[in-house]
């Protein structure tokens, strides 16, 4: 039997509830960079992802996977589709528009590495057959490589930078991780410590050169420990012009994220770096992590010693 309800009766409707953004994650960068691995960690992550998706579909397609109801979708494109390339930034506004949040990623790498990779694979580089052969593959390869850069560089400036240069794939996955876990549509502060003998972050936003500082290698009970350790954190804080970097460092920050913020900034890296990567800008980069943990969202890497564990555990 039905029920018919009075006109005169009054009746709550419940307002609909509000439809949860769409969450992209855009990855580009050099091939052989990583892309695929990054794709892997998105989809154990939980994201639908699509590898090599032509730009010209990349707004029907996130406008199809609106109204499906995904909340959570990684692309990947790259150099294969260097013709249609152009097109993203006006499609990427359009999905703003729409209410989508939208995280770009370029992976980067160094050349001589990139180099090596495909050499131990065998494969060839997408753009190779650009590149003006004169009998010799690596400088063939070297070209292509260069070629690339130029095309993708507007990407790499609208992104955050990884450089993958000497990230193991298990390290990239969970630093992969670790960058999509943070909330949405809104500044995630990435603070890194490295050696400055291996390198500086490509990706880093500031570098802060904290060698000047006392170091711990040279105390016998010190030596073998890492920033990381009560001994070694406590001799450091003992120190006037440790705790003054600290300060500089973060009334410098203070000042300017809130700017950073308000240009509409997804990630900034802050790396410090010594000489070898283990005691001053480790211990650093966790005093200033939780420093900064109280009003932004942060997170906290160690180059070398994510390099140093991964071997100690025989990883990939």
């Amino acid at each position: 039997m039905n029920t018919v309800v009075p006109p005169n009766t009054n009746t709550t409707v419940a307002a609909p509830a509000p439809t949860a953004a769409l969450e992209l994650i855009l990855i580009t960068g050099l091939s052989g960079s990583g892309k695929s691995v990054a794709l892997r960690a998105l989809e154990d992550a939980g994201y639908y992802c699509v590898d090599n998706l032509p730009p010209e579909m990349l707004t029907q397609f996130v406008e199809l996977e609106k109204a499906r109801s995904e909340l959570k979708v990684a692309i990947a494109m790259d150099s294969r589709s260097a013709a249609s390339l152009p097109l993203v930034p006006a499609q990427l506004e359009r999905l703003r528009s729409l209410g989508v949040d939208i995280r770009l990623l370029f992976l980067d790498c160094k050349t001589q590495t990139l180099v090596q990779r495909y050499s131990e694979s065998r494969r060839r580089h997408p753009l190779s057959k650009f590149a003006a052969s004169d009998n010799d593959p690596e400088r063939d390869l070297v070209q292509a490589i260069q070629f690339e850069r130029d095309i993708l560089s507007p990407f790499r400036e609208m992104a955050h930078i990884i450089d993958t240069s000497l990230l193991r794939s298990n390290q990239l996955q969970s630093f992969i991780k670790s960058l999509v876990f943070a909330p949405a549509a809104q500044l995630t502060l990435i603070f890194e410590s490295f050696a400055f003998k291996r390198g500086i972050p490509v990706h880093a936003d500031y570098v802060f050169d904290v060698r000047m500082l006392p170091n711990p290698y040279y105390e016998d009970h010190l030596k073998e420990l890492t920033g990381k350790d009560t001994t070694v954190a406590q001799w450091l804080n003992t120190h006037s012009s440790v705790n003054q970097m600290c300060q500089h460092i973060q009334t410098f920050l203070n000042h300017w994220l809130v700017e950073l913020n308000r240009d509409h900034r997804s990630y900034v890296t802050v790396a410090l770096g010594c000489t070898g990567g283990q005691h001053r800008s480790v211990y650093l980069v966790e005093r200033l992590g939780q420093l900064f943990s109280k009003n932004w969202v942060t997170l906290t890497r160690h180059r070398e010693l994510e390099k140093i564990e991964a071997v100690k555990q025989n990883i990939p």
